[in-house]
């Protein structure tokens, strides 16, 4: 398993200070944050992006996130994951992250999965022009789309090659999701992990600013490590933290902290 920073983790700071401070760290590769892309690209080429990685030595592991509006604005959907498809290829990159939208209450599950399964089939077929990959995102309580089960049958529905699930200790945890379960999840269909830990709190009042970095909070990540490895999973284990509290610290500190997090935790498996 290899070692990787999503943007969102150092979020105040531009592109280029992430790509230089992961590397600096140790990092082998770097999750790109959307938004960040676009401001890079307002005064950069994607060319200059590609050459600014490689010369950090980092593998460009995702773009995100995008979103699979398949109850909502699909055109602007589909428009924004081939303008991460096209920016992907150019940068070596092999993969979206991609976020579910929510059926109305009137929806019944059956055919939610179905619409999404077409869906997210047309978008992976727009992706494959570039040979990109969409990996779909449970989110912790997500109405829809809450844990492995329900983006699995939205994957298994589409059956496309180049789509798969990735996987997000806090969304997992937050989402009640068994250690059973992720070890059911076929290992050819997990395409990344995001991994950070979270506060002890009630689940249902977790959000996103209760992340902490490994070994701080009370997600099973040993366990869950363990797990992971048997299966054979050898992709990027990502640090994905959004808490106010490190963001103000130097960009040096997160990237050192998240890093080191990471491969104590490593070593304790």
């Amino acid at each position: 398993m290899r070692s990787c920073i999503n943007e969102a983790t150092t979020m105040p700071y531009s592109l280029e200070e992430d790509i230089i401070s992961a590397s600096k760290a140790g990092f082998d590769g770097i999750e790109l944050w959307v938004d960040k892309v676009k401001k890079y690209l307002e005064s950069h080429s994607v060319d200059d992006l590609k050459e600014l990685l490689e010369k950090n030595n980092l593998k460009p592991v995702s773009i995100c996130p995008f979103f699979l509006n398949t109850f909502g604005d699909t055109k602007a959907s589909i428009e924004s994951i081939e303008w991460g498809a096209r920016i992907a290829m150019k940068i070596n990159c092999e993969m979206l992250l991609v976020c579910p939208d929510v059926p109305s209450k009137e929806m019944g599950y059956e055919e939610a999965i179905k619409r999404a399964g077409d869906f997210a089939r047309r978008c992976a077929e727009i992706t494959s022009n570039y040979e990109v990959k969409l990996a779909l995102e449970p989110l912790g309580m997500h109405p829809f789309v809450p844990g492995p089960k329900e983006a699995l049958d939205i994957v298994e529905y589409a059956g496309h090659s180049l789509l798969g699930i990735m996987m997000d200790t806090f969304h997992y945890y937050k989402s009640g999701i068994s250690l059973e379960e992720i070890e059911a999840i076929p290992a050819e269909k997990l395409l990344l992990v995001h991994i950070n830990d979270c506060e002890d709190l009630p689940r249902e009042k977790l959000t996103d600013k209760n992340r902490l970095y490994l070994g701080l909070g009370v997600i099973p990540l040993k366990e869950i490590l363990k797990i992971l490895k048997k299966k054979g999973y050898s992709g990027f284990l990502s640090v994905e933290i959004f808490r106010d509290e490190y963001w103000a610290k130097p960009i040096d500190f997160i990237t050192r902290e998240s890093f080191e997090s990471l491969q104590s935790l490593l070593k304790s498996i």
